[in-house]
């Protein structure tokens, strides 16, 4: 969403599947563009969440379903002069201006445009890969290969403008799962049914290697900023530790391209007596009595009592504070307060 607004892309739309409510929530607070003045009276963030209809039984089936029940919107009349649409996902961590990904798409005359990262052999198998031609053309894709099948995936990335060295170093092109599509292309890769059978449900694992496959015009764009994946626990929890180091590999504060949040209007953290804090993040609105924390991240609202060692710890954090009586009642009873 940060990179939408500072890319100056004003028309987004949000597809959310089921138990979103909270998700819900966050985008209201934090996105609101009121009467769109920001962005010159046409901008919007609107959430879809996915619905079961009479025409449609399931929940989304995959990341180009979820397009396919909302495509209507491709020709709605308040989107009649877009030409191009992104698709990105909601679960990687980068900071990136996706205009200059939209004008590499126009100016190539694109069908469809892969964001893409060059990878060495020991993360390469982790993602799907493209083949390309001399002019950044894919020409055939491949969904996390192992063994001999990653081999052949190998290519010259010195066309993408790596030099000699970093080439290779790292002869593989990942797909990041972001992509640019004409808005017509897209409108007729959702609702035609291509190979005779169900249509298309996923736009990695179906529709670009299905559009590089045919011909189509399928173009790799490299991104050669930070981009990590972290989709799951393990690499959610990974990557947060990360911001907490002295030389982390992606930060926050960047005066020319924010990160915006929710504003909580909480009050700063308060950090008492003989405490010893390393490489930590400690949010607003945390309490922390001596104790001693490295290499971890504490969410917003926590309390951390005396006597405490948090060391490789993440604390998501607390929706909201307890007080003296709560916590009294909650002991009592043989229950946990919230907090360390």
């Amino acid at each position: 969403m940060s990179n939408c607004i500072n890319s100056g892309i004003s028309k987004i739309y949000i597809l959310t599947q089921f138990n979103s409510t909270s998700l819900n929530r966050h985008l209201a607070r934090t996105y609101n563009m009121g009467s769109g003045v920001r962005f010159g009276g046409e901008g919007f963030v609107e959430v879809l969440a996915a619905t079961q209809t009479p025409t449609e039984k399931q929940w989304f089936q995959g990341t180009a379903d979820a397009v396919r029940q909302y495509a209507w919107l491709l020709t709605d009349t308040k989107n009649r002069n877009i030409e191009d649409v992104v698709i990105l996902s909601g679960d990687h961590l980068y900071r990136m201006d996706y205009m200059q990904f939209v004008d590499y798409h126009r100016s190539s005359n694109a069908d469809i445009t892969i964001g893409c990262i060059a990878y060495d052999e020991t993360r390469a198998s982790d993602f799907g890969l493209m083949k390309i031609d001399g002019n950044r053309k894919v020409v055939s894709f491949a969904e996390k290969p192992k063994g001999d099948a990653l081999k052949e995936m190998m290519v010259d990335t010195t066309v993408l403008g790596l030099s000699k060295e970093e080439a290779e170093a790292k002869p593989f092109i990942a797909s990041m799962g972001i992509y640019v599509f004409k808005k017509g292309v897209l409108a007729d890769m959702l609702k035609e049914d291509k190979t005779g059978g169900k249509k298309f449900n996923d736009f990695g694992g179906e529709i670009i290697p299905f559009a590089a496959a045919n011909n189509m015009k399928v173009n790799a764009y490299l991104f050669e900023g930070f981009w990590e994946d972290i989709g799951t626990i393990k690499s959610f929890f990974e990557e947060n530790l990360k911001l907490a180091q002295q030389a982390a590999p992606f930060e926050f504060y960047d005066p020319a391209s924010p990160i915006y949040t929710s504003p909580r209007f909480l009050p700063p953290a308060k950090i008492e007596d003989d405490c010893q804090v390393e490489e930590a993040i400690i949010s607003h609105g945390c309490t922390v009595k001596r104790s001693t924390i490295k290499n971890a991240v504490v969410g917003l609202r926590s309390h951390i009592a005396e006597g405490c060692t948090l060391h490789n710890t993440m604390i998501i954090g607390a929706d909201y504070y307890e007080s003296e009586e709560q916590i009294a009642k909650v002991t009592a009873s043989g229950g946990v307060p919230l907090g360390i």
